[in-house]
Formats: C-alpha cells, sequence, structure tokens
C-alpha cells in the first residue's frame, strides 16, 4: 500500500519561506491529504485511492496553489483555501503563456484538493467557472514522434551513453574516460576498470526504449516491469492485471526481434549488477530507484537531443512514445490491434488515435496538385 512518506510534502520552495512551526504545521496537513487520496480520494464509498505517481504529480501543484494563495490572496501563510481561491488562480492561469494542457493539469490538481476538503471538512466542492481542457479531453491525442522520429530514437538509444571501445583508446584518451566514468558511477578514477566500459555500454537504455516503442509502456507500467513479464522465445510482454496500469484483464503485448535480443542482453547482463540482486524489476535507475515519470522524460530529452528532433512548440513526453504506437499501429492494422497492443479496456479510448499522421496527409497534398 503506498505511504505518505513516498510523497514530497513540503517542497524545497515552501519549506524555505516558512518557520519552523508552520513547516510542522503545513507538513501535517499535507500528510492526512495525502493519505486520504492514496487510500479513498479515487472512490470513497468502494475505499479506493489514486495511485501513487498521480497523488506525487498533482500534490506538487497543490503546493503551487497554496504558496499563490499566500502571496497574492492571503496575508501569508494559511491551510483555509477557498473555491475563490481556486477562481482567482484559475484566473491568473488564463492570462499565462502555458498550453492548455498545463492549466489542465492545474484544474484537476485542484478538484482533487477540494473533493478532500469536502469529505474532510464537509466544504463545497469546488466547481470551476474558467475551464481548462488538456489535450487528453479531446478526440485527438497529444503530440506523438512520427515514423522517421521512432527509427531515430530507435538509434539514439544505442548510442546514449555509450564511450568508445577501451581497446582503441590511448593512454591520455583512457585516462580522460577513467575520469568521465569515474565521476559517472561515483567512484574513485583509481577502482575503474575494464568491467565498467561495458557497464557504459550495456543494454539497459536500449532495451527499456525499444519495448517502450513497441508496446507503448506507460510511466507507471516501466516503474512495475518485472522480469516475469519478459518472453523473449516468442517476442511477448505478458502483463498480468494487477501490473497492467487501469485494466482489469492481462494482457499480452507483441515485440519486435531486435527488441527481444536488446531485453535478452540486457536480462543476461542485468545479472552481474548487485543493485537488481533483491529486486525482479527490469529497469533501475543509475540510484536504484524505479522510474519516474520525471526520469523518463529526462531521458528521453537527452535521446530527442541525440537523435535532433526539434523539441520546440511541442508537448513531449514519455506519453508521445505511447501515442505514436497507437496513431501508426491504428494505421497499419486496425482499432482493435491498437486497442489490444495498448492494453485499452475500451475502444472509445483507442479511437482517438484513428487520424491520419502527417505523412498520410502530405502524400495527399502531393497527388492533389
Amino acid at each position: 500500500m503506498p505511504s505518505p512518506t513516498e510523497v514530497k510534502l513540503v517542497p524545497n520552495k515552501t519549506r524555505e519561506r516558512l518557520n519552523d512551526r508552520q513547516v510542522v504545521d503545513y507538513e501535517a496537513h499535507r500528510e492526512k491529504m495525502v493519505k486520504w487520496l492514496l487510500n479513498m480520494g479515487k472512490d470513497p464509498d468502494r475505499v479506493e485511492g489514486y495511485a501513487l505517481e498521480t497523488v506525487k504529480g498533482r500534490i506538487y501543484r497543490i503546493d503551487r496553489f497554496y504558496r499563490f494563495v499566500w502571496d497574492n490572496l492571503e496575508d501569508g501563510y494559511t491551510k483555509r483555501v477557498t473555491t475563490e481561491h481556486a477562481d482567482k488562480f484559475m484566473e491568473h492561469l488564463a492570462y499565462s503563456d502555458h498550453a492548455n494542457s498545463y492549466k489542465s493539469q492545474y484544474m484537476k490538481a485542484l478538484k482533487m484538493l477540494f473533493k478532500w476538503r469536502h469529505h474532510q471538512f464537509g466544504e463545497e466542492n469546488w466547481d470551476p467557472e474558467i475551464t481548462f481542457y488538456g489535450s487528453n479531453s479531446t478526440t485527438q491525442p497529444r503530440d506523438f514522434f512520427t515514423k522517421d522520429e521512432r527509427s531515430k530514437i530507435r538509434k539514439a538509444a544505442l548510442e546514449y551513453g555509450s564511450i568508445p571501445t577501451y581497446s582503441n583508446l590511448s593512454p591520455e584518451e583512457s585516462d580522460k574516460w577513467k575520469a568521465h566514468l569515474a565521476q559517472r558511477f561515483e567512484k574513485p578514477k583509481e577502482e575503474v576498470t575494464e568491467s565498467d566500459w561495458s557497464k557504459a555500454n550495456g543494454w539497459k537504455t536500449p532495451s527499456l526504449v525499444w519495448t517502450s516503442l513497441d508496446a507503448g509502456l506507460r510511466p507507471i507500467e516501466v516503474a512495475r516491469a518485472t522480469t516475469q513479464w519478459v518472453d523473449t522465445e516468442n517476442g511477448l510482454l505478458r502483463i498480468p492485471k494487477e501490473d497492467s496500469s487501469k485494466n482489469t484483464d492481462n494482457w499480452i503485448v507483441g515485440l519486435r526481434d531486435e527488441t527481444s535480443q536488446a531485453l535478452r542482453r540486457w536480462l543476461k547482463e542485468r545479472e552481474n549488477h548487485e543493485k537488481y540482486s533483491d529486486t525482479d524489476k527490469i529497469w533501475l535507475t543509475r540510484n536504484g530507484n524505479p522510474y519516474s515519470s520525471n526520469s523518463l522524460s529526462y531521458l528521453l530529452e537527452n535521446l530527442c537531443e541525440i537523435a535532433d528532433i526539434p523539441q520546440d512548440n511541442r508537448q513531449i513526453s514519455w506519453y508521445t512514445i505511447r501515442h505514436s504506437v497507437g496513431t501508426y499501429m491504428t494505421r497499419e492494422e486496425d482499432l482493435a490491434a491498437a486497442q489490444a497492443q495498448l492494453r485499452h479496456k475500451s475502444q472509445q479510448t483507442t479511437m482517438r488515435y484513428d487520424q491520419a499522421p502527417v505523412e498520410d496527409r502530405k502524400e495527399a497534398l502531393n497527388k492533389m496538385g
């Protein structure tokens, strides 16, 4: 069961502006909120809570809202926030330059906050005067990678973090790369060995990225993925219902041959890493933690830079990979195939991907003359 201790209750910016007693008071307030959200928030009647990753993102946005109230609507620190405060904050966002998807995330966070306040204190639920609709609220999916961009990301995963072969380096070059690896693996330079070269050029990142490009893995599924999911002999992921986000069925997801090969190599290599000795997680970060939306976004940003994929005027996140799977699976096969590959309960959800990719539209324009 998720615990409030897994959520940062008082972000650093807030901690810096409050005195010690206010921090203690605010932390206790937030702990009660997080505990309720994790255990009951989604459906109090059925005692069903929100996912930990959902709470982490929204509780951070709720903190931003509180700070806005302290700075603009009240005379400093208070835990007493109202629906009028929320409407003022929405008005503030309406005049900002942020995308509607950004504003929509704050609206969802505040709805969650006032849902808790309604159950905790009997206060009124919030019906916002200004409503923002993010990309999830339309009939179209969010931004997705083109087929060419998917290919570039696949190649970039092979380059990410790689270094020259040890035997091809001069003594001077070897010394320079030893210093690099010492910093990367947080160990003294004199303890760097040839095995660290192999570790740097390992198959963790390619297997993670390629599997996500095939299966459209959500961030929470990357974090939950275990070795039991993998069937490299048949080129499949077998995802149990308890691990497949938002679903109640077991799922079998197809993989490319190259992806199965990368997974096979990584699983063999993984056995030599001590941090995996007491876990069946397929992938962990350098610090030994499951991947999160933030760490995956950081990885994707670096991959886009390596691949020279423009990121300006686009809303790129790990879900951009997933949306590309849905769009092109629908194009190449049909909605049923996309629904199965993306693990959607309802075909209505998959229908968002039933659109002509930009390549098809360009081709139509060329034919039109």
